[in-house]
């Protein structure tokens, strides 16, 4: 079967039909962690990715490859959730600069994209591991651009990138001997071969949209909505209707270019100053065809005005929250935008679990986003969370390595300094709240915050998901583990068992401090026994116990 040329709506179906694909086989990429711990969702942080690049493809309404592969490339940018997903999006940020310009693809404009594509990614990584999913993309996309030498068609090029990123990816473990050790290949890069078949299928005309997409969950999107909505109403029970200064909240999107009452070229920095000027809570993205603003105000009026001087309105709505307040009692954080004028510096954190978030707080954290274990925060996610914290300026405490990206991506897009302290686990992160100093600048705080994550040893007991073995140490489904910085020390079946001798493993001659942190599937009681037992053998220590609520880890433990 020929193709020689990839037009706009065959591009559509392949997004489509990759992000299918992909999340058919979630689980499967998920159980390829090398770690068998319940929180290896490489498969789940690269699907909900794709979902959202998916969605910005399928909305667009362009009849131009380059521009579909542009919106697919923000789409996954913004809804980039881990590493896997991170780098996923740089991928397809190099792929669609590649071919900005094309209205149609052919194999050699195909394979270049791809090519361009693993040069962006292998650049957004800072120290790139052979045998990942970068390998897998780099030697898809020579195989790429050697077919390319011989033909022009697109399929043909395609299926080339597909049998050689099978073939690196059958070859991972001989890269990375930790893959050979546990029996796996490389999970993000099997999450990118699932795309490449999606890709193939649409391309042979085998893929249909329709009953696949139907147990997708929300998308990013429908995901947004029911986050503006909660805003829209909450803002209303924090305060009263008299403190309420701009009362009516405004959408429009812009058209840029159409209608007849266009008398000004569309500058950015222009029309969000402009605007920002008529109220608050603005907030105002933009493309090359349609412009949307969200902005409090007064005087609905003038905004609908201003947005026509550039384009036709294609959405309006416009709501009255004072006469929403009668009605409306829930509570939101964002009411600071309207009480609180932004402050100079503020500290976010992420973490999952009641308990942690007030133990960040206490320490002097000013906003907590919910997520890490079993859920990493999107680039989108983290943004919104360093908006929410109205500050001039933010320190940001991942607690986990596998956000690190995210979160990168989200504070270039910020608008505002932020500096982001690598904390790798919970424990980092806590410690690293006692080199905080709010009267010092962002730097000296990034730094001291930073030094002073150094100087604890991280525990964790979670549950294996499978059999397998790792340095040495035989593990067994379902037993729980112990983790001491990153690395599998202990295996038994008891709980209690495998958390004192993890504990044990974490102590050093210069250890003055251990402190257990239960969560589901942890008490306050077997924390107490597990502490004893430790203590009887180390007396001159002293010890805390707090209630974290986090899920799949029963203790989280520090050793200082």
């Amino acid at each position: 079967m020929s193709r020689t040329k990839i037009n706009a709506g065959e591009f559509q179906l392949m997004v489509q039909a990759g992000c299918s694909e992909l999340a058919a086989n979630a689980d499967y990429v998920n159980s390829l962690n090398v770690f068998p711990v319940p929180d290896g969702d490489t498969g789940t942080n690269m699907t909900m990715s794709m979902t959202s690049g998916t969605k910005a493809v399928v909305d667009s309404a362009s009849e131009n490859v380059g521009e579909l592969t542009q919106a697919f490339a923000k789409g996954l940018l913004m809804g980039a959730r881990g590493n896997s997903g991170v780098i996923l999006s740089q991928l397809f940020r190099g792929f669609s600069k590649a071919v900005a310009d094309e209205k149609e693809l052919d194999g050699k404009q195909l394979a270049s994209a791809f090519s361009h594509g693993v040069e962006t990614a292998y650049q957004a990584v800072m120290k790139p591991v052979e045998g990942t999913i970068l390998t897998v993309a780099r030697e898809g996309a020579k195989a790429g651009e050697k077919a390319a030498e011989e033909t022009e068609d697109a399929l043909e090029v395609m299926e080339a990138v597909l049998r050689n990123a099978k073939r690196a990816l059958a070859l991972t473990p001989d890269l990375l001997p930790v893959l050979k050790e546990v029996g796996v290949v490389d999970s993000g890069g099997q999450g990118l071969v699932f795309i490449y078949e999606g890709f193939i299928q649409a391309l042979q005309g085998k893929y249909v949209p329709g009953e696949k997409e139907k147990g997708h969950q929300p998308t990013v999107a429908e995901m947004d909505e029911m986050v503006n909505a909660a805003h829209h109403r909450s803002v209303q029970s924090q305060i009263s209707v008299k403190e309420i200064k701009f009362g009516y909240c405004t959408e429009i999107m812009v058209k840029i270019g159409d209608g007849p009452t266009v008398d000004s070229k569309f500058d950015p920095d222009t029309m969000r100053d402009h605007i920002g000027k008529m109220g608050n809570s603005l907030v105002f993205v933009y493309d090359d065809e349609i412009i949307k603003v969200h902005v409090h105000t007064e005087h609905p009026g003038d905004v609908l005005n201003y947005g026509q001087k550039f384009g036709s309105l294609i959405k309006i709505k416009i709501e009255n929250m004072r006469v929403q307040h009668e009605t409306i009692m829930e509570h939101d954080q964002e009411v600071k935008d309207f009480v609180q004028p932004p402050k100079d510096l503020a500290v976010m954190a992420i973490a999952a679990g009641d308990g942690l978030q007030k133990l960040f707080k206490s320490l002097g954290v000013d906003f907590v986003l919910s997520g890490g274990q079993t859920m990493n925060p999107s680039t989108e996610d983290i943004a919104k969370g360093i908006k929410e914290t109205n500050a001039k300026q933010v320190l940001l405490l991942p607690n986990n390595k596998n956000i690190f990206m995210a979160a990168d991506s989200a504070a270039e897009v910020a608008g505002i300094p932020v500096k982001i302290v690598k904390t790798k686990t919970i424990s980092q992160g806590l410690s690293a709240m006692l080199g905080y100093n709010p009267t010092e600048s962002l730097e000296q705080n990034a730094q001291a915050m930073t030094e002073s994550s150094k100087g604890v040893v991280s525990g964790e007991v979670t549950y294996a998901t499978r059999d397998t073995s790792i340095d040495h140490l035989q593990i067994k489904k379902d037993e729980f583990i112990g983790i001491v910085n990153g690395k599998i020390v202990v295996s038994d079946a008891d709980i209690q068992k495998s958390t004192i001798a993890t504990l044990e493993k974490m102590i050093t001659p210069d250890t003055e401090i251990l402190t257990v942190i239960y969560g589901k599937g942890g008490t306050n009681k077997q924390a107490k026994a597990i502490l004893d037992a430790v203590l009887k053998k180390h007396p001159d220590l002293e010890s805390e116990i707090h209630e974290g609520g986090q899920p799949v880890y029963p203790y989280l433990m520090s050793a200082e």
